[in-house]
């Protein structure tokens, strides 16, 4: 008797590790089921993304609607030939449970800034923007490497235009240049600037931090155009030669006879445009 109710306990003990075990291996099965589920409803995002100084971020395409690997090239390939092939453009490919950008974000902080635009041509309208520089780009470069009046920084700026464009044939930027009373005037940086009698640092933030100035963001900002580092190295020559020059002085260089503001009015001519023909033929005139 006393064996026979031991071999019942143990039936009894045994029966109940076979039913813990299969509700184990059972809930183990419904756990592997949803983590595939979870894995096969994942979404992919491949994402182009390139910086835009124009706007001060980064932009990005977000494509995730199971694009195949040719329509991506396709994508990547259209962009190259429409921005250069020197455009600084990454992709990156991430996973998330959701289309919503907001989860690009909150599986990758890298994310967080960037602007998605809502089409290829949007971002390419964007790219080909920062291609050009204007008057306003090369103004934060110098105000960027010294402090200088706004007086100073028209001729300064002015100077810089008149040397790259004698050299390369080419404009530095996209701004037209007028003959003030006291010498060639940016017409953009003008509207910007005029009134302040002194300007010490560029207010915007893309170029000050807590800690002062900084050169990196307004350097790339030109490397990034068209011909940027041609246009780089000519901006550093011509700083470095008239750099340390006064306003008054440089007000005087650019007054001298025969310069392209002396043969564009000389500042009586109320918005008198000193066109890149008189510059490329008289800019010898005003040169040390």
């Amino acid at each position: 008797m006393f064996f026979h109710g031991n071999f019942k306990f143990g039936i009894k003990v045994m029966k109940r590790v076979i039913i813990h075990h299969i509700l184990n291996i059972n809930k183990l099965i419904q756990n592997g089921k949803k983590k595939t589920r979870r894995i096969f409803n994942m979404i992919t995002h491949y994402i182009f993304l390139c910086s835009a100084y124009s706007i001060g971020k980064r932009i990005c395409i977000d494509f995730c609607n199971n694009e195949t690997e040719e329509e991506l090239k396709n994508v990547r390939n259209y962009i190259t030939e429409k921005c250069g092939y020197n455009v600084p453009m990454s992709t990156h490919y991430i996973q998330t449970n959701s289309k919503d950008w907001k989860s690009v974000i909150e599986k990758d902080k890298f994310f967080e800034n960037v602007k998605r635009v809502s089409s290829v041509d949007e971002f390419i309208r964007i790219v080909l923007f920062d291609k050009e520089l204007s008057g306003i780009d090369v103004a934060k470069y110098i105000l960027a490497k010294m402090p200088c009046t706004h007086l100073k920084l028209e001729k300064l700026l002015y100077m810089c235009y008149a040397d790259y464009l004698c050299e390369s044939n080419d404009k530095l930027f996209n701004d037209y240049i007028y003959a003030y009373k006291y010498g060639p005037v940016i017409s953009g940086v003008y509207k910007r600037y005029c009134g302040n009698s002194e300007i010490i640092k560029e207010t915007d933030n893309s170029i000050l931090s807590s800690n002062g100035l900084k050169l990196m963001p307004v350097r790339s900002r030109i490397i990034s155009s068209k011909d940027g580092i041609k246009k780089l190295i000519s901006i550093d020559k011509t700083l470095d030669k008239y750099g340390n020059l006064s306003a008054s002085e440089l007000v005087r260089l650019v007054h001298s006879k025969y310069s392209p503001w002396s043969k564009s009015g000389e500042g009586e001519l109320y918005n008198k445009e000193i066109t890149d023909d008189i510059i490329i033929k008289y800019h010898k005139n005003e040169v040390i």
